[in-house]
């Protein structure tokens, strides 16, 4: 009897052991109560969470197109030349394109002589250098050789009759490192402004009426001037409506030359040792559509003198013509 319940009591530690160690291994740690539901909540929009602003594909945007290089078509408008040397740009911006006629010489860089008031009266109309309420200047006393720049004058007149002492004195009233920055943003020509006088000049000695935009370091081609027009003057020019505007009055051709559209520009001529080199007649005209910009250049002729009014009248010829025919 002894030894039977003596198996039985060990029967019975083996069996608790057996169900302690399998209690232990099944155990797991305590997890935290969870949170009770509020079921009287709507259910919450799992976007909400989602960042907002993460353009869908079907709405990004396209990147715009790049614009076409500008066609060039070769013109022959020798017969408006009248046997002077000389070239012809045209810069059509709605039909992107451009009108050329010799082609070589409208990418040579020369002198822009006066043609350069346009760009001194920019810069001075938006530096506050020029007030067109109060432009006039005080003439020297210097007997120059064109009569109406011996007196007091003021921008309009300075314009119109190309004085240079006038435009001198606001060349240096700009200085030079407004002026460098101005003709870099212009992408005008070779941007030279070393010769800051003009001293490199043959014609003239007199330093109220030199610089270096007369026969000396600043260079520009027929072609680009018709760009500077542009970058000036088109839908994308940076400067001033107020400037605008006053530059067109000055630069706009009286209706005696009888065109059917508005012509602007400005007339450079340039001397060497007393031999005219360069005539120059630059600007735009406006048409129902986007301005039309243009630049005739003549250059020295064996058998008449290049003036800048001969460069003025082909270049209203051509402009007058090409508007009619091609719009």
């Amino acid at each position: 009897m002894k030894k039977v319940c003596l198996g039985l009591g060990a029967a019975i530690c083996v069996i608790i052991l057996i169900l302690t160690v399998s209690s232990w291994r099944n155990a797991k740690p305590e997890e935290p109560p969870a949170e009770p539901v509020n079921i009287s909540e709507e259910p919450q929009d799992i976007t909400e969470d989602r960042p907002q602003n993460i353009p869908q594909e079907e709405d990004a945007e396209e990147e715009p197109e790049e614009e076409a290089e500008p066609q060039t078509m070769d013109e022959d408008w020798s017969s408006y030349f009248g046997g002077l040397t000389g070239a012809a740009v045209i810069y059509d911006r709605a039909e992107n394109r451009y009108a050329v006629y010799n082609g070589e010489l409208a990418g040579t860089r020369r002198s822009p002589c006066s043609t350069f008031k346009i760009i001194s009266s920019l810069i001075g109309l938006e530096q506050g250098i020029i007030l067109p309420d109060d432009s006039v200047r005080t003439w020297s006393g210097e007997m120059f050789w064109n009569e109406d720049w011996n007196r007091d004058i003021g921008f309009e007149d300075a314009f119109r009759t190309s004085c240079v002492w006038y435009f001198r004195e606001v060349i240096d009233e700009i200085g030079r490192e407004t002026m460098q920055k101005e003709l870099e943003k212009l992408a005008y020509g070779n941007c030279d402004i070393s010769d800051w006088k003009g001293e490199q000049n043959t014609n003239n000695s007199n330093r109220a009426l030199t610089g270096f935009w007369i026969e000396s370091s600043l260079k520009i081609s027929p072609k680009e001037q018709t760009e500077v027009m542009e970058r000036i003057f088109g839908e994308n020019s940076t400067y001033s409506e107020e400037t605008i505007e006053i530059l067109k009055e000055v630069m706009r051709l009286p209706e005696e030359y009888g065109t059917d559209i508005p012509v602007y520009g400005k007339t450079g001529m340039g001397k060497t040792d007393g031999i005219t080199v360069d005539a120059w007649f630059t600007g735009f005209a406006e048409t129902s559509e986007e301005p039309v910009y243009f630049c005739v250049y003549l250059g020295q002729s064996e058998e008449r003198d290049a003036t800048s009014a001969a460069a003025r009248d082909i270049a209203v010829q051509i402009i007058s013509d090409y508007c009619e025919n091609s719009r």
